[in-house]
C-alpha cells in the first residue's frame, strides 16, 4: 500500500520535512517513490504539487493524518 508521509530532514531541532509516496513498509526516511512537496513547521510555509498529490490518490495512496491536516490547510488559505 502506498502512502502520502512525511520524510524528515534538516538539523538537529531545526526540522523540516518532505512530503513524499512511499511504500507503507518502508521505513520514515527510505527512498521514495516521488517527492512531492515541501513543509517546514518552524515558518509554516508549504509548498505542494497538488496535481501530483491527486493523481496518487486516485492511484490507490493514503493520505496519513498529519499530510491531511497540511493539505487542508494549504487548500483553505488559496
Amino acid at each position: 500500500m502506498l502512502k502520502i508521509r512525511l520524510k524528515r530532514f534538516g538539523r538537529k531541532k531545526q526540522p523540516s520535512y518532505r512530503i513524499i509516496v512511499i511504500d507503507s513498509r518502508k521505513r520514515r526516511d527510505g527512498k521514495p517513490l516521488e517527492e512531492i512537496g515541501l513543509y517546514n513547521p518552524l515558518t509554516k510555509q508549504t509548498k505542494l504539487n497538488l496535481t501530483r498529490i491527486k493523481y496518487q490518490i486516485n492511484h490507490g495512496a493514503q493520505l496519513t493524518k498529519t499530510v491531511q491536516t497540511i493539505l487542508n490547510k494549504s487548500l483553505n488559505q488559496n
